[in-house]
């Protein structure tokens, strides 16, 4: 099977040409970017050197005949089209933009500044969270791969949402931190070095992106309305991302560690750890690791959960994502450890 990659010189395309060089049984034949049509992976980009791709051209623009499967890491907008027409096409397409994350389409103008104009469409995407929507993935045509902070954050959250143990109107306090990576490759003064270096700031407080696409899942899972009060800040490092989650449940320690060891017992990529989660120990990987404590004053759970917003957050669930699709094993081509230290 062939595969194509449209924006594959932001990040996340970058990911999926690194950990698609051993797949098996597909190969990469369309890489797009605009900004590099004509030049060479290698020639762009040297760490490319010696891969088996390393003589592919980027291209303006994607022949729609000459690929099978398509990864779009596209900005929102233009993978609303693109996705349309593939979709017509009887095309597979992983969608790495927020374009088809939430049904419903009023978020789209008030977070994302653009009308919605599929949504029908955006009806039949299925959210591409294998640990929790596994048996829609298998058969989806349109996968809409979440965002970073959604996936460490409902990771964090799914065993209490699907126990019931968080009430109705709750709201679930999320404070997460990112690398600077998950901004893109453009240009931007915040994320220079002399204002992201030895810096750690907030932003977008009341009104992050992220933030309908948590409650609308959550909505999804629990059948009930949570609120999450979500506050993303930005370290000074290249990549990876911690969320650290508070709710109110009733529950003991011992019964709060037990489900959460119960839920994800079976699930390769999520690793309950006996203490809170590190970032480092899942660079590179695609690897959720979740760390669970109980506040007995407050009657809060804590959960810390730990993922690489490249990987886990963008490029490797996208892979997951597409095993899934063609019934390989799930970690299939996703195996490798963290570098450490």
């Amino acid at each position: 099977m062939y595969v194509a990659i449209a924006g594959a010189s932001g990040y996340t395309g970058l990911e999926l040409l690194r950990l698609l060089e051993n797949y098996k049984d597909i190969e990469i034949n369309q890489i797009m970017s605009r900004q590099y049509a004509g030049k060479t992976l290698k020639e762009v980009f040297p760490v490319f050197n010696k891969s088996k791709y390393q003589n592919l051209i980027f291209k303006s623009e994607l022949d729609f005949n000459e690929s099978d499967i398509f990864f779009l890491c596209l900005p929102h907008e233009a993978s609303l089209g693109f996705a349309k027409q593939l979709w017509d096409l009887d095309k597979i397409v992983i969608d790495l933009s927020a374009a088809y994350r939430i049904k419903d389409q009023n978020v789209y103008p008030d977070y994302y500044g653009f009308n919605h104009p599929y949504p029908d469409l955006l009806n039949k995407a299925v959210y591409g969270l294998p640990e929790i929507y596994r048996d829609r993935i298998k058969s989806a045509k349109l996968v809409a791969n979440p965002g970073c902070y959604p996936t460490a954050t409902l990771l964090g959250l799914y065993p209490l949402l699907r126990s019931g143990l968080i009430n109705d109107n709750s709201v679930v306090v999320v404070n997460a931190l990112s690398g600077i990576s998950g901004a893109g490759r453009h240009l931007k003064e915040d994320f220079m070095y002399p204002e992201s270096y030895s810096n750690v700031y907030a932003y977008n407080i009341t009104k992050h992106r992220h933030t309908p696409e948590m409650e609308h899942i959550i909505k999804d899972i629990s059948g009930k309305n949570i609120s999450v009060r979500f506050t993303p800040h930005i370290i000074p490092i290249s990549r990876g991302m911690l969320s650290t989650i508070t709710v109110n449940v009733n529950i003991s320690k011992s019964d709060l560690k037990n489900l959460y060891y119960e839920t994800y017992k079976n699930e390769y990529f999520v690793r309950i750890q006996e203490r809170p989660s590190r970032i480092k120990e899942v660079i590179g990987t695609n690897f959720c690791d979740i760390f669970v404590d109980y506040d007995e004053k407050n009657k809060m759970a804590v959960i810390t959960s730990a993922i690489d917003n490249l990987s886990k957050g963008a490029s490797s669930q996208a892979i997951q994502n597409l095993n899934i699709i063609l019934n390989k094993p799930e970690n299939y081509c996703l195996d490798d450890f963290p570098l450490f230290p």
